[in-house]
């Protein structure tokens, strides 16, 4: 935790987004060696990967280098379209965390995916847990839970987060109940309700970034989440799909261990 938590908090930059089979994800991805590169040179506390690019981060030489988080399940609701069978599964079912451990991560990263009408996709996400919690307590590694409720992939044409404060407190607590190490969740839609899910969690809660939004928009909802009492965030596309990512973790390690407005980060951004 503590290689995870400078400072008591973190930006964990996420680019495990190839699991996901949804081409949209992998704009920004294709260069996954050069992604590496310009991250680590950012500085983020963490960057978040999959067993078969986290060599890519680990073969860095020295020390001064973010932690890896290690995503170690993947599933088939991001796609634009409902599936016939919705799936969430362990990458190694038979010893889940064995790429993690030898790829030295800090942590590895499970969804937990509430869907409606998709009660045996939850259950699927609820055994990865308890499968996977075990194993964390034998071998001592953190787990970060991705709560994540969502809306009928209908109504808004995919893979659309719910921000219903209810709907979010309520998973989060049954993540934490599960036994959590750290949130990853939602933001809720209005930002000032986000505090009640960090009371829910009672461990490190990063907020989720979802899909890319105006920047400055970004960065304002950001600060205005810190406040509530979030430890920090984890973000995707709304960095490296960006034209300049190291400017963006510059504005939003600001944020998190600087306490910088949402003024403040985007100045920082625009003077890259």
């Amino acid at each position: 935790m503590n290689r995870l938590f400078g400072g008591g908090r973190c930006l964990d930059v996420a680019i495990d987004h190839g699991v996901c089979n949804e081409p949209s994800f992998l704009a920004g991805l294709e260069d996954m060696a050069g992604v590496v590169a310009q991250l680590v040179k950012a500085g983020p506390d963490a960057i978040q990967m999959n067993y078969g690019q986290a060599d890519l981060l680990q073969s860095v030489p020295g020390k001064d280098k973010p932690a890896l988080v290690m995503r170690i399940d993947m599933g088939n609701p991001y796609n634009r379209t409902r599936h016939r069978a919705m799936w969430a599964v362990l990458q190694n079912e038979a010893e889940p965390l064995l790429g993690a451990i030898e790829m030295d991560a800090a942590c590895v990263v499970v969804n937990l995916f509430m869907l409606p009408d998709e009660p045996d996709l939850f259950r699927q996400c609820v055994q990865n847990i308890a499968r996977v919690r075990a194993d964390c307590e034998k071998y001592g590694l953190p787990l970060m839970i991705e709560p994540l409720a969502m809306l009928p992939v209908a109504e808004h044409g995919g893979y659309m987060v719910d921000g219903d404060a209810e709907k979010i407190v309520t998973l989060t607590r049954l993540a934490r109940e599960m036994g959590a190490d750290i949130i990853k969740a939602d933001p809720t839609t209005d930002p000032n309700d986000f505090h009640r899910v960090v009371e829910a969690a009672r461990c490190p809660v990063l907020v989720r970034g979802g899909g890319k939004e105006d920047l400055r928009a970004v960065f304002d909802k950001s600060a205005a989440l810190m406040a509530q009492g979030a430890l920090g965030m984890v973000y995707g596309r709304n960095i490296y799909q960006h034209a300049n990512p190291s400017a963006v973790v510059r504005g939003l390690m600001a944020i998190i261990h600087d306490d910088a407005d949402g003024a403040v980060a985007w100045d920082l951004y625009k003077q890259a």
